[in-house]
């Protein structure tokens, strides 16, 4: 059965992106879990119930497979209204230590695939007269050492974010960037205690973000009350884009 209250969710299947789609499926949109990882996808899913989701695979950095995306998705359940490009990758290293293939890769992937997306996005809510795009940037877009390429990439993503919303405004479609910060997530987790440490004393909060913190600002931009929000970036961060507490 086919719903006129569609949201992709790009790299939904597990971290931010599984919280995005979660919270946008409690907000009454059918999600469309988007990823290269179908095992996730699907248990993905099965968490959200199939009545208010479904997994499509689609690899971002591959055009073919986000016009299958997008192509699918309207002949099998309807119409898109919110797209949340949330799929990116990081290869760290300073830059006298990072091999080309990994810059090349992370603009592949991290920007080069959001504007695929927003290309097909725009196309289809041009038509309609009616979208949300919500672009996952980060707040590293301001500068972070040993992620020349991630930074870049994330910057390039702010750009793009506002040149869109100018094109689209017209159309009844707004263009807008969340900037998460240190957030709680399995990447995060992960790493060593000390480096984790250094991370959180840089933060003006002394505390990492959560997942839903990302996904209720995703939600917030996605709904159709928000129409005059256009353009702009949402840093979600503990305060870290305005500075370092000292205290």
């Amino acid at each position: 059965m086919k719903n006129d209250a569609i949201a992709i969710v790009t790299g939904a299947a597990k971290g931010i992106g599984f919280s995005i789609a979660r919270e946008l499926a409690a907000s009454g949109f059918f999600t469309i879990i988007a990823d290269v990882d179908e095992n996730g996808g699907r248990e993905a899913v099965a968490q959200l119930r199939p009545e208010h989701s479904a997994y499509l695979p689609c690899d971002v950095s591959d055009e073919v497979s986000i016009a299958q995306l997008f192509t699918t998705v309207a002949a099998q359940y309807g119409t898109v209204k919110v797209v949340v490009n949330n799929a990116g990758i990081i290869r760290d290293r300073v830059i006298w230590k990072m091999e080309t293939a990994d810059f090349d890769r992370v603009i592949q992937v991290n920007l080069r695939g959001t504007w695929l997306v927003c290309r097909e996005a725009a196309r289809v809510m041009k038509t309609a007269g009616y979208g949300r795009i919500i672009n996952i940037a980060s707040r590293a877009w301001l500068g972070n050492p040993g992620q020349t390429n991630y930074s870049a990439s994330k910057a390039g993503i702010v750009g793009m974010t506002r040149a869109l919303a100018l094109e689209l405004a017209r159309h009844g479609v707004t263009v807008n960037a969340v900037a998460p910060g240190l957030i709680d997530t399995p990447l995060t987790q992960n790493l060593p205690h000390e480096v984790q440490q250094k991370l959180l004393n840089a933060q003006p909060t002394k505390t990492m973000g959560q997942p839903e913190d990302i996904a209720r600002m995703v939600a917030f931009l996605a709904a159709e009350a928000n129409h005059f929000i256009t353009g702009q970036v949402f840093h979600v961060d503990g305060g870290k884009s305005v500075g370092t507490s000292v205290f």
